[in-house]
């Protein structure tokens, strides 16, 4: 009875989670999709007008492609820096270590609207503002990705490192051939965190970029919505458009989470 009831509960919670993605589908296929009616799961004549609406009207290719270059350049910066900052915190030696490292996780609880405006004069400063360097430069390293890696390589065995430095192995041979395939499930974990992060972002592409050919996903169906005031069939396009990437991301990579936070210790 405990597990049946342990399943009914996880079943409900799933169901509940799920509805928000399902609605969506169905009101994107629905003509002339509406929200006064409530939530439905039936369509009579469902139909894929809202999809041509919406690459008619919006460059959405150019966005979602915009989206995606940023978040891979963006991941990929993620797991350079934060491997190779996590691999010194945990491996090396230098006065200052430990108040540098919390120094570090202290960032995190500084939310990013207190640095956007920082942010922005900097790149107007440097003549930055509305380009895609500027959409990359706060999504270069991450505190968080630092702490899980750091984390990550500290549980790997000193042994090793002792064992390949008498066989004459640099530190960038230990770090590259031992620590790092090591640390595989953590890197993924950071990579999904990082992707998603990038995805997802708003405030910072809204408030640097002005032109649309610069858009990310997020800015685009903002500027979406306010078009289509009561056209929410076109509105749900786009959502579905911006989840199918991210979703197909993070069932790819399910299994990898799970196993990189259990091995960084983490509850």
């Amino acid at each position: 009875m405990r597990k049946v009831a342990l399943f009914s509960a996880v079943l409900v919670g799933a169901a509940i989670m799920l509805f928000p993605f399902l609605w969506t589908v169905i009101t994107s296929i629905t003509p002339e999709g509406s929200l006064a009616g409530g939530p439905t799961l039936f369509v009579e004549d469902p139909t894929l007008d809202a999809y041509r609406t919406l690459l008619d009207t919006v460059p959405m290719w150019r966005i979602m492609l915009n989206s995606f270059g940023i978040a891979v350049a963006a991941t990929v910066l993620q797991l350079v820096t934060g491997a190779m900052a996590g691999y010194g915190f945990a491996r090396l030696s230098f006065p200052g270590k430990n108040i540098v490292f919390a120094g570090y996780l202290a960032t995190l609880m500084i939310p990013l609207q207190v640095l956007v405006v920082p942010l922005f004069i900097e790149m107007r400063t440097f003549q930055l503002n509305d380009t895609y360097f500027a959409l990359l430069a706060p999504g270069i390293a991450s505190a968080f990705g630092v702490f899980l890696l750091r984390q990550a390589v500290a549980a790997v065995p000193s042994e090793l490192d002792e064992a390949a430095t008498i066989d004459g192995a640099s530190h960038l041979r230990i770090f590259t051939t031992i620590v790092l395939p090591l640390v595989r499930p953590t890197l993924a974990t950071v990579a999904v965190f990082a992707f998603m992060s990038s995805w997802n972002g708003f405030l910072w592409p809204l408030v640097v970029i002005r032109s649309p050919e610069f858009m990310t996903l997020p800015l685009g169906l903002s500027t979406l919505q306010g078009q289509f005031t009561t056209e929410w069939d076109v509105v749900m396009a786009g959502s579905v458009l911006s989840i199918i990437p991210i979703a197909v991301v993070y069932l790819l990579a399910q299994r990898h989470i799970i196993a990189g936070i259990a091995h960084t210790g983490i509850k």
